[in-house]
């Protein structure tokens, strides 16, 4: 039998326990959320399952009308952090870029119409490949002033999209369809930062060549067209050295190689 005041205990330790339970579901349920928009956000797995499918060939009308009615409030939503965003229009970016080249390859021989018209139509709204890549990807900055400018004067569309902060690794992620452009790889939000990291240090090695006796390295022009991405040299240097394509107590002489605009599709990497 239960004396009075064990009664009393209960009676004081029940509502606290109920507060702590709750508070602590709570907070796993926020954590869960949040684990979630990283690793299994729909927009995000809707990229990934275009680029599969644009690789493997298959059919894309299902997928290319779910894009075009996407809800941009909702899109707005659920690419809340930046590693979102970036997997997603760089996972899209690149399978349009396959999709309307392999359908229309003469497009290339206009490259500054192709990318600059919009030709895809992304949550109802019409864009081009400039809009994704220097627009939303890159935060509004302005095509050609060498990533040292932002544009003040962007849509709303825009301005609820872009990413917050400026990732130069994002330009060895991008594939415009040329034989110098990056391979294209599947990004995902939650490991967006191992799978970027690895494709440009791939990338650099394949087109850097550090000279120890001339103190020179030979590297790919992108970090030339946007040397305000990555700081300037010396934000060149760090990640030359970051990635082991030069030692870290080296300080050369960058030099910029041609870059080869020749149409070439289906260039992926391998996971």
């Amino acid at each position: 039998m239960t004396k009075p005041n064990e009664f009393l205990k209960i009676g004081i330790l029940t509502p606290c326990l109920f507060v702590l339970f709750s508070f602590s579901c709570s907070n796993q349920q926020i954590a869960t959320a949040k684990t979630e928009s990283s690793s299994n956000n729909k927009y995000v797995m809707l990229s990934t399952e275009m680029i599969d499918a644009v690789r493997d060939g298959k059919e894309l009308g299902t997928l290319k009308a779910q894009y075009e009615k996407l809800n941009p409030d909702s899109l707005t939503k659920y690419l809340s952090t930046d590693n979102e965003k970036k997997a997603f229009w760089i996972n899209t970016y690149n399978a349009y870029i396959q999709i309307l080249l392999t359908e229309n390859p003469e497009y290339f021989d206009d490259r500054g119409d192709f990318f600059s018209k919009p030709k895809i139509i992304i949550a109802q709204r019409k864009l081009s490949f400039d809009d994704i890549e220097h627009g939303i990807i890159r935060g509004s900055k302005i095509k050609l002033s060498l990533g040292l400018l932002k544009n003040p004067f962007v849509n709303e569309f825009e301005k609820k999209l872009r990413t917050d902060k400026e990732d130069g690794r994002v330009h060895f992620a991008l594939n415009c369809g040329a034989k110098s452009c990056p391979l294209v790889a599947t990004y995902d939000a939650k490991n967006f930062d191992t799978k970027i990291d690895q494709v440009a240090k791939s990338f650099l090695t394949k087109m850097s060549t550090y000279n120890k006796k001339e103190n020179t390295v030979l590297t790919t022009p992108l970090f030339s067209w946007f040397r305000g991405d990555f700081g300037g040299k010396n934000g060149i240097l760090k990640l030359l050295k970051q990635y082991e394509v030069i030692p870290d107590d080296s300080d050369p002489e960058i030099k910029y190689d041609d870059y080869d605009w020749t149409l070439s599709l289906g260039n992926y990497y391998e996971e």
